[in-house]
C-alpha cells in the first residue's frame, strides 16, 4: 500500500498495558483504562475493546455514506459488539457483530445489501478481513 500523500497520522501512545493510561498526541484522547471486570480487571474505565467498537462502527458509517447512493441515512445507527474469545489456552482474539439500523432504506434486503457493500468498503473491515470473524447484520 502506498501512503497518501497527505500530512495526517493518528498518533495515540499507552502505558502500563491494559492497567494505564492513553493519549493521544494532539491532547483530543487522554484518560486511564482498564481491564473489565468481567475479565478479572477492576472495571470502571474504558478498555481497547470499546476503543476498538467505537473505532469500527465509525469506520462502518462512513463507509455506508460512501455506499449509500441516494438512500437516506438519517436516523441510522451501526452498532458494533466486539467479543473476546479464546482459540484455545492461551490464544485469545476478537469477534465483531455489526448491526446497521437505516430506517429510510426500502426493506431490510436493501439495509442487508447496502450493509455488506460498507463492510466491503470499509477501513477496518479491509483491515481486520481474514483474521477476525466480523458478521454484519440488518436490523430494523
Amino acid at each position: 500500500m502506498k501512503k497518501l500523500n497527505i500530512d495526517y497520522t493518528a498518533v495515540a501512545t499507552n502505558t502500563g498495558g491494559r492497567k494505564g493510561h492513553v493519549k493521544t498526541d494532539d491532547g483530543l484522547l487522554d484518560f486511564d483504562v482498564a481491564m473489565p471486570k468481567e475479565i478479572g480487571g477492576e472495571g470502571g474505565k474504558t478498555n481497547p475493546e470499546q476503543f476498538f467498537a467505537a473505532a469500527y462502527s465509525s469506520c462502518f458509517g462512513g463507509a455506508l455514506a460512501a455506499v449509500a447512493d441516494k438512500i437516506s441515512l438519517r436516523d441510522s445507527e451501526i452498532t458494533a459488539k466486539v467479543h473476546l474469545g479464546s482459540f484455545g489456552p492461551g490464544d485469545y482474539g476478537l469477534e465483531v457483530d455489526i448491526y446497521v439500523k437505516i430506517p429510510h432504506a426500502a426493506s431490510l434486503e436493501e439495509a442487508q445489501e447496502l450493509a455488506e457493500a460498507a463492510h466491503k468498503e470499509c477501513l477496518i473491515s479491509k483491515a481486520t478481513r481474514g483474521n477476525i470473524e466480523v458478521n454484519v447484520k440488518a436490523i430494523a
